[in-house]
């Protein structure tokens, strides 16, 4: 089984054990001198232990003057780098796993407040380990004047339009700059090779610097670095032919390419470059001696097209991997939203790619690959595309704090995870409650030794999940728990579904402790008049498609994205629908992708939007709102209101076991706050773990 997947390959020089390669994710997981870390060598050498064939740790900086994209990624652009990354690189072989540092700058993508600063902070830092916790305290002032233009400006091949997320100032660059950055990619990879790094990458993808020279959209410039073809791939060809020249013919060389930066995706048709010239590009890459290609796609513009959220199918980009294998003999590594093995074969068979990659399958699973090898398929924990990974990181970075998993609790705490105490010596425990939370917590506890029972009121276990996956293109949510069960079950814990146990029974079964579980219900404030109307709704009601609408006029009140999701379905069946909002923005906290994902749906429908807008009161015709800024009010005219409002805990159960002396009461996920799936995992394994 899984023939392809697990079988060797070459890359140049380099055989690597099998068709895996994790690709490059920032995490943050580094020193601020870009040396690793213990917890970012922790991190990357679980990932080996679970038998992924080549590993490519986040973006890795070339230059310290303006090349930093965060404060505690890797760094080669010293030599007081070699030793240390010679450490992770023998931690990562110990394992039969090859390591491929990919050379990065981010151009006119990258962080402002770091240019001309980070040589002046490091030594500070090496010298003061506190430092640091000052300077992330001044991340909100440092975002609020790169806001408002008061930065140094970042490099660029030319000063154009900025990018969607990325600094506020920019300048062209000068020819001594160029020459100088191409000696730094150089130079960096010498060091690698020192090293004992197995491959380097050149990061010419994602709207990056060296695809920023790629591109027509980016670069404007009209001397020998800009214009033509050719001269458009002078810089990353001058790199190319510089590695050769001090690291020689031997030395595996890859590029991850943007095949496609996808503008006409987001309707900027002609706008940078398409397949055909990113085919172009790779062909010469070839001709240049580069020894494998990495396919990737889009960039920081068109942001949703090379890091995906949930409603992007599986494999859904193949085609440009296809096309590129077309194009050149050489090997093309691709990650096109893998999350099984079956379908890592599956490509494979079909030939669009000779390697599969990935960093989110892996980040959500270090043992992917051997579950696969050892007939255990069945326990990897998939990726569901929730994109927490890219939120908290994007977050945490500013605070020094790296970045998290919703789904895996071992990121950046592996040693702590992987040798948890088996302390809990067959002691009884009663979960409540089989949604996210409540999964987690049994398979942490199951896992620590625990005799672990959880009772689930419903047939299907799930809560909010199953309403989440009920939305358009959202079902592989689901995904987290049926993964969670089979893993829960494997650790020990037994689950009982359609099962509902009330808290003299729970008190009777005499547990030592209880985890409390049971979830959230839709919320109708009753401060609000009129919401017990016949024409009053909740979302969950529509997303079940319990009540199903056809041609009315609906005020959805709430635009999270359970009222986006909420509106996409009430739209299917021809109904006008007007999404009120309090706050001044659409779907306010919620990560950017997911509503751009949702608004790209939902701005072909027949749906308004009204900010700044409180739900007042409701009746038959419709309801009044009030208007924040003014405290106007005025009335909508509608045949329905749906209430997306958030979510309250449901029940009182905690309450009553309390009322009844049961020691040792904690509520986890929805039961103590609303939250997304990724603060129900990471509050309940938290909380269990606290358990003594």
């Amino acid at each position: 089984m899984y023939d392809l997947l697990l079988s060797p390959m070459k890359i140049g020089s380099m055989t690597v054990k099998n068709r895996t390669v994790m690709t490059a994710a920032e995490f943050s997981l580094g020193q601020t001198n870009g040396k690793p870390t213990e917890r970012l060598m922790d991190y990357y050498e679980e990932r080996a232990k679970g038998g992924v064939g080549m590993i490519i740790p986040g973006i890795c900086r070339v230059n310290d003057m303006g090349g930093a994209s965060t404060f505690t990624q890797l760094a080669m652009s010293h030599d007081y780098h070699i030793e240390p990354m010679r450490e992770f690189a023998e931690r990562i072989h110990r394992h039969g796993a090859k390591l491929c540092i990919q050379l990065h700058h981010p151009g006119r993508q990258g962080m402002a407040s770091a240019i001309n600063s980070l040589p002046l902070v490091i030594p500070v830092a090496d010298r003061f380990p506190g430092v640091m916790e000052q300077v992330f305290k001044c991340t909100p002032l440092l975002l609020g004047m790169e806001e408002k233009g008061i930065c140094f400006s970042v490099q660029a091949p030319s000063k154009v339009e900025l990018a969607k997320h990325g600094a506020t100032r920019m300048h062209a660059m000068s020819g001594k700059e160029i020459r100088d950055l191409i000696s730094d990619f150089i130079e960096a990879a010498v060091r690698c090779q020192k090293a004992g790094v197995d491959c380097v990458e050149l990061h010419a993808g994602h709207g990056y610097i060296i695809q920023q020279f790629l591109s027509p959209h980016t670069n404007r410039r009209t001397d020998e670095y800009g214009g033509s073809f050719e001269n458009r791939m002078r810089f990353i060809t001058e790199i190319i032919q510089g590695i050769r020249a001090r690291c020689g013919r031997d030395y595996p060389l890859t590029v991850r390419l943007t095949a496609d930066e996808m503008y006409a995706r987001i309707g900027r048709e002609g706008v940078g470059y398409d397949l055909e010239t990113g085919k172009q590009i790779a062909k010469r890459l070839e001709e240049l001696t580069v020894d494998a290609i990495n396919v990737t796609s889009a960039c920081y513009d068109a942001y949703n097209y090379w890091l995906e959220p949930t409603s992007f199918e599986p494999g859904w980009r193949k085609y440009l991997a296809r096309e590129i294998r077309k194009t050149v003999s050489i090997p093309i590594i691709a990650a096109n939203v893998i999350r099984t093995p079956e379908q890592a074969e599956e490509q494979l068979e079909e030939g669009d790619q000779d390697f599969v990659a990935s960093a989110r399958a892996f980040i959500c699973d270090p043992h992917w690959v051997e579950k696969a090898a050892s007939g255990r398929s069945d326990e990897i924990r998939r990726c569901i595309g929730c994109l927490n990974c890219i939120r908290s990181f994007m977050t945490n970075a500013g605070v020094g704090k790296p970045g998290e998993c919703a789904l895996n609790m071992s990121v950046a705490r592996e040693k702590e995870y992987f040798n948890m105490p088996r302390d809990g010596e067959g002691r009884k425990i009663l979960v409540i409650g089989a949604g996210p939370a409540g999964l987690t917590a049994a398979q942490t506890l199951a896992m620590r030794g625990f005799d672990v029972s959880v009772y689930e009121k419903e047939e299907k276990p799930g809560g909010q999940v199953l309403t989440a996956a009920a939305c358009h293109l959202k079902d592989k949510l689901y995904w987290c728990i049926e993964d969670l069960m089979t893993n829960a079950r494997k650790a020990g814990a037994k689950v009982f579904l359609g099962t509902e146990l009330s808290a003299e029974e729970i008190a009777e079964a005499d547990p030592w402790a209880v985890v409390v579980a049971t979830g959230g219900e839709p919320l109708r404030p009753r401060s609000i008049e009129g919401l017990d109307g016949e024409n009053v709704y909740t979302a969950p009601q529509i997303i079940h498609r319990e009540i199903v609408l056809h041609g009315k006029r609906v005020v959805v009140a709430g635009s999270g994205m359970t009222g986006l999701e909420t509106a996409e379905i009430l739209c299917e069946t021809g109904n006008s629908v007007t999404i009120i909002e309090m706050a001044d923005e659409i779907a306010p906290g919620t990560w950017f992708q997911l509503v751009d994902d949702e608004m790209e749906r939902l701005g072909r429908t027949d749906t308004r939007f009204e900010t700044g807008t409180k739900l007042v009161s409701a009746d038959p015709e419709g309801v009044i709102v009030e208007t924040v800024r003014t405290g106007e009010r005025r009335r909508i005219a509608a045949d329905c209101l749906v209430l997306s409002l958030g979510v309250k805990p449901a029940g009182n159960l905690a309450r009553q076991l309390d009322l009844l002396s049961v020691r040792r009461i904690y509520r986890v996920g929805d039961a103590v706050k609303s939250g997304t799936i990724a603060d129900a995992c990471h509050t309940a394994f938290d909380t269990v773990m606290a358990i003594r």
